[in-house]
């Protein structure tokens, strides 16, 4: 057991999901997941702003299999800060079924990154998410986009729809492959027509190095469990227009959630309403994420 107390209020992952009745196509990603700890093993970080349950790459990979899917996108989450530990220790474990995006500071050295990039490391985040960390300088983010550049790996970015605007420019200033994190999150009670998610589809038009996550439900949505209804004309607007640039996860073990939990099999069945078709299907979850994650 982690000697780490949660934070109170927030919820634990789901331990008996419903079996999903969609059968995800052969070699699918679940392409945004995290590890917390445990803590007794992988001390969450000093600056975090919260502290997780619990939840192990043992416990991640029985999820994986109980879905249906084949292989894993494991993001650092802030939690753990900069100590890429856990993160770490999943890799080198997962028998190649899993890869990993990582925090890391300007300060990095390649030997660093050599290590991270041996263990499945494929990318890096940057959080721009105020309530979960501080607003990070750009001037770092900018060397460490340098640095990963011999490594041919991408840039994770995650921010709320309300922040796109000032972050706009910084963010298609950036000389690489990038991914944002849950379309953005944007406002599931306005239209996806209206003006704040079109601005976040002019992005995604114009700069054909982006792709984008259409995940998390839970996180976005108003009307609720387990239909997530005002979530899904977004996503599906964004996999109907981006098709080769989706991607999609559970996001598991769902932090920081307090009106309700996940039931991730009720998850998985939401995939065939935002991607309709077996093609559009295949897209998100095997070649997009395999293209990303599996190129080398």
């Amino acid at each position: 057991m982690s000697t780490f107390e949660k934070t109170p209020g927030w919820l634990d992952w789901c331990a008996n999901p419903t079996k999903p009745t969609f059968v995800a196509p052969e070699g699918a990603v679940d392409a945004h997941c995290h590890v917390f700890g445990p803590g007794d093993q992988f001390p969450y970080a000093p600056e975090r702003k919260y502290t997780p349950c619990d939840a192990s790459k043992d416990q991640l990979k029985a999820l994986r299999d109980f879905i249906g899917f084949s292989k894993n996108v494991i993001v650092q989450a802030s939690c753990h800060g900069a100590d890429n530990s856990a993160l770490v220790d999943a890799l080198i474990n997962s028998d190649g079924a899993a890869r990993g995006v990582a925090t890391v500071r300007a300060d990095v050295t390649n030997e660093e990154l050599q290590r991270l990039h041996e263990a499945g490391v494929r990318g890096v985040r940057f959080n721009f998410v105020k309530r979960l960390v501080d607003t990070p300088p750009v001037e770092p983010l900018r060397e460490i986009a340098q640095k990963i550049k011999a490594f041919g790996w991408h840039i994770v970015i995650y921010f709320e729809a309300a922040d796109l605007a000032e972050y706009y420019d910084f963010f298609i200033s950036l000389d690489a492959q990038i991914v944002i994190d849950h379309m953005g999150r944007p406002d599931v009670t306005k239209s996806p027509d209206g003006p704040e998610f079109a601005l976040f589809l002019k992005l995604m038009r114009e700069n054909p190095n982006f792709s984008c996550k259409v995940t998390c439900p839970e996180r976005l949505s108003v009307s609720g469990p387990p239909t997530y209804d005002d979530f899904v004309p977004f996503a599906r607007t964004v996999v109907e227009n981006f098709p080769d640039r989706v991607i999609w996860g559970t996001d598991w073990p769902h932090p920081n959630l307090k009106s309700h939990m996940v039931d991730d099999g009720h998850s998985v069945d939401l995939i065939p309403r935002i991607a309709p078709t077996a093609e559009l299907q295949q897209k998100l979850l095997v070649d997009n994420p395999m293209r990303l994650y599996w190129n080398d």
